[in-house]
């Protein structure tokens, strides 16, 4: 017979030690371990406050003044057509030739008929919405208020937020999507207060003297960037065509003090547009940037 083997006997005083999450010290790692990712996640949240609450570009940037509005206007005039306007003409355009909207900037265009109803002051219901042709002394076809726009579709934004000034003379739209030129003719043979439409519709409706300027006061610029971050003045053909029509038709009037110009959207800062820099005087830019 073989010999057996001693049973191992437990030395006196000593108890066995358990496995798992009953022994002591695996509580006390598992503890330690889950304290430490809490800390962590902690100081985490923490300083993602502090660096939030500190963060100056989240604060809009203020309006642009009718001083720097007309500057940046000017600067893009000079920059597209190449050519450096002189001391006298700078000094006889004022900034009184700013119709300002800024404070509008929301840009609920709901609001823009009260800013153009201020421009008109106490004659605005006869200016804006009377539709009775008197001959001899309203030309027809010859409104006050022309809006610019870079799309026939932005075009008739713009007269939604005009409406109620347009019940009893309607509004005529000057673009070449879905309307052909007779039509339009047609329409400028009556009194016309209001219209909006495309530069190379609004320009070949006055080439052809179907659409007069002689009551013109406000000329409406509409510089909202699209989805692509395009606007009126920096999309390629439309911006060509739009600084064509101003130079031949708007800008002695503007010199002369017989236009108002309503830059329509927010300023660029210079970095916001595809397309040329903005050019601004130093103090002018700090304003905007800041």
């Amino acid at each position: 017979m073989g010999r057996l083997k001693p049973e191992k006997t437990q030395k006196p005083g000593r108890t066995p030690k358990p496995f798992g999450p009953n022994n002591p010290k695996s509580q006390s790692k598992f503890k330690k371990k889950t304290n430490t990712k809490n800390t962590a996640n902690r100081q985490i949240k923490t300083k993602t406050t502090s660096v939030t609450g500190n963060n100056k570009n989240n604060q809009p940037s203020p309006p642009a003044s009718p001083s720097q509005q007309l500057r940046y206007f000017l600067s893009q005039f000079e920059s597209a057509n190449g050519v450096q306007l002189s001391s006298l003409e700078l000094e006889s355009i004022k900034d009184s030739c700013i119709l300002d909207v800024s404070q509008e900037l929301g840009q609920d265009v709901m609001k823009l008929e009260k800013h153009i109803k201020e421009a008109f002051g106490a004659k605005w219901k006869e200016e804006l919405c009377e539709g009775k042709h008197i001959v001899g002394k309203i030309e027809a076809g010859s409104p006050a208020v022309l809006v610019v726009a870079p799309s026939a579709l932005r075009s008739i934004e713009l007269l939604r937020g005009m409406r109620t000034l347009t019940k009893e003379c309607h509004a005529v739209k000057l673009f070449s999507k879905h309307m052909k030129i007779d039509e339009q003719v047609s329409l400028l043979m009556n009194r016309v207060n209001i219209a909006s439409g495309t530069p190379s519709r609004i320009k070949k409706l006055i080439d052809i003297e179907a659409l007069g300027l002689s009551r013109l006061s406000v000329l409406l610029v509409d510089i909202h960037t699209d989805v692509k971050g395009y606007s009126l003045l920096t999309l390629p053909q439309v911006r060509d065509e739009f600084w064509d029509l101003y130079k031949n038709y708007f800008h002695q009037q503007l010199v002369k003090g017989d236009l108002r110009i309503c830059l329509y959207g927010p300023i660029p800062n210079g970095n916001e547009f595809k397309g040329k820099s903005v050019e601004l005087a130093d103090g002018d830019r700090e304003q905007l940037d800041s």
